[in-house]
């Protein structure tokens, strides 16, 4: 679905160049980071200012949203939904060795597998 919708845009994810791909992860993670905004605004943040309320439901659309731009950024890296599970499979075992290990040094190489 979010192929479909960003070829109806006019992001056609496949056959990308470098360049091309290097100026699309940056387009969506300055959207991302912008959906992580939104979400942000969504929960009473501001500590000083006793006017804001939980906003439940708009959190919840700024999470796919945010989705959507992850989703995206994963096709332009030539993923497909299977290769985000198992990487996420792969990366989770890792994080779970880590806190077993009690994550007390910085392996740069523990991912590389993924």
């Amino acid at each position: 679905m979010q192929k479909a919708l960003n070829a109806r845009i006019g992001v056609h994810t496949d056959a990308m160049s470098e360049t091309e791909k290097t100026q699309w992860i940056l387009n969506y993670c300055r959207a991302m980071s912008q959906e992580l905004a939104e979400l942000t605004d969504s929960v009473p943040w501001k500590w000083w200012a006793k006017y804001q309320k939980f906003d439940e439901q708009n959190a919840r659309v700024e999470v796919v949203d945010c989705l959507h731009f992850l989703i995206s950024m994963a096709q332009v890296l030539g993923m497909s939904a299977d290769d985000v599970f198992a990487a996420y499979l792969k990366k989770n075992e890792v994080n779970l060795k880590r806190q077993d290990s009690g994550y007390q040094a910085k392996d740069a190489d523990d991912s590389r597998h993924i």
